[in-house]
């Protein structure tokens, strides 16, 4: 768990998903799946996506490609994942991606309460480290294992000297085990529309027992991986070994086949916009200086936004939707109502600020910018912010897709907002990029920041058939309610 001290952070779901799970003991929040029906088997995917790969770019550190699945739809699937191959013989695991944590953590073959089967279209394997040559212990003198424990992603047995780790979720949940080190595989896309089949060891959390909603098969998948930038990341430990640049970028797409692209290495893209991070911290927190609605800056004092322990703005993309803070709340969505269009009426709720319209939910909503430090804007359209809740003879209920954090100035951008971008994660540069963009085209990779050659990449893609989708809950009603999944940052 990445090192922090006194956040608490509120957690928003739907009024009949009151199953989905909540947080990462990293720091942030993690939204789980609803039931989906069968779709194409992810393997497939990967076939296709491989086949569609164009010239790949040339040099000693390589980009390496990760296929994408699932959308930010909570009516559908409300989370992304993707596959990760560990041991010898390797195995798949799929994984949900979390840029608010740290660890990547699978499923143990000894594991108490972790689920053998998905509603997702995917197969859960648990890891077996006796059926793995090359997999070993990592004792509490390991390098990786001190450094764990001073950013609390790791702790020590004395009476085993094995290298653990305990993590717990706001909603009572938690899992736990210990760490070993195993070879990792990869596609690394080399020149000449090639990939090379590359591996490097890496350590890695073996789940031994789960508890609470990380026990439930509707929302289940094999593990997290975690992109944070402590030392127990898998993006920081391939970094080091000179395997991979440190910086990994990701594409999420927000239309209805959801997917999208995830690389080690940096999309290069002319509109990208940077804003440096804030420094020693243990998220990916930014400086968020102000809000505007339609143009119009909102009368929110700056000191709403700022970082400390306990408020600030993170990205994240193991959240769903978004959260913003209890003081700039209100003032936003007034904002909101007041630059509605008259297709737009209220429709009466309980405790979310909800519309019936009639006409184009893009043209009936203003737009959103996001000003942050550096002169970086995050510009939204209506659907970054908005929900979809109902439809049906000619009219739509949306909601606004921010919740107020109770009690906390902590704003937290999830998929919500993060779909349709391409967000960069310079770890070397100690910033974030983004830019508007659709995740089913085609993007420009380079392997290192502040490259001036960049060769075309058609990294990760999915085909319109790439995110597992279920029809809604018929039982679910119009609203969204919020309900509180606290949880404490270690």
């Amino acid at each position: 768990m990445a090192a922090a001290a006194g956040f608490l952070i509120a957690v928003a779901a739907l009024a009949s998903a009151a199953a989905v799970c909540g947080g990462f003991p990293a720091a942030m929040t993690l939204e789980r799946a609803f039931p989906v029906r069968g779709h194409a088997e992810m393997s497939q995917l990967i076939a296709r996506d491989r086949a569609r790969h164009g010239r790949m770019l040339q040099s000693s550190t390589g980009v390496v490609d990760f296929p994408v699945a699932g959308s930010f739809n909570p009516f559908a699937v409300g989370l992304y994942y993707t596959k990760v191959q560990l041991g010898n013989p390797a195995k798949d695991y799929y994984v949900q991606i979390d840029t608010g944590s740290d660890v990547l953590w699978v499923s143990c073959s000894s594991c108490s309460g972790c689920p053998g089967k998905s509603g997702l279209p995917i197969q859960l394997n648990s890891f077996d480290p006796s059926s793995s040559k090359t997999a070993s212990m990592i004792s509490c003198s390991d390098k990786l294992c001190v450094q764990g424990v001073q950013s609390s992603d790791s702790g020590c047995s004395s009476q085993k000297n094995s290298c653990s780790f305990s993590f717990q979720y706001g909603d009572g949940s938690g899992a736990s085990g210990y760490y070993v080190s195993d070879q990792f595989h990869f596609d690394t896309m080399l020149g000449g529309s090639q990939t090379a089949n590359s591996s490097a060891s890496v350590v890695f959390g073996c789940g031994t027992a789960v508890s609470g909603e990380l026990t439930k098969t509707d929302r289940a998948v094999a593990g997290i991986f975690g992109f944070g930038q402590q030392s127990m990341s898998v993006v920081s430990q391939l970094a080091s070994q000179g395997v991979t640049p440190k910086v990994f970028s990701h594409c999420l797409s927000g239309d209805g086949n959801g997917g999208g692209i995830l690389v080690l290495g940096e999309i290069v893209e002319p509109n990208i916009v940077y804003s440096p991070l804030v420094p020693s911290q243990p998220h990916y927190n930014l400086n968020l200086l102000s809000i505007s609605v339609g143009g119009q800056q909102l009368a929110i004092d700056s000191s709403v936004f700022s970082t400390s322990s306990s408020q600030g703005t993170i990205i994240d993309s193991g959240t769903t939707l978004a959260y913003l803070a209890e003081g700039a709340y209100d003032t936003f969505v007034t904002a909101i109502a007041n630059a509605v269009s008259q297709t737009a009426q209220s429709y009466p709720t309980q405790g979310n600020y909800c519309y019936l319209i009639t006409s184009s939910v893009t043209d009936a909503f203003p737009q959103v910018s996001l000003n942050f430090e550096g002169g970086a804007s995050m510009v939204l359209s209506a659907t970054e912010y908005m929900l979809q809740q109902q439809s049906g003879g000619g009219t739509e209920v949306w909601c606004i897709g921010f919740s107020k954090v109770q009690g906390q100035d902590i704003t937290i951008l999830g998929d919500l907002v993060l779909q349709n971008k391409i967000i960069v994660y310079d770890l070397a540069g100690q910033r974030i990029g983004w830019a508007n963009y659709d995740c089913s085209l085609s993007v420009n990779v380079s392997t290192t920041s502040n490259t001036g050659t960049n060769e075309y990449v058609n990294a990760g893609q999915l085909s319109d058939n790439s995110s597992p989708r279920s029809t809604p809950y018929q039982s679910l009603p119009p609203i969204m309610i919020v309900m509180l999944g606290i949880l404490l940052l270690l």
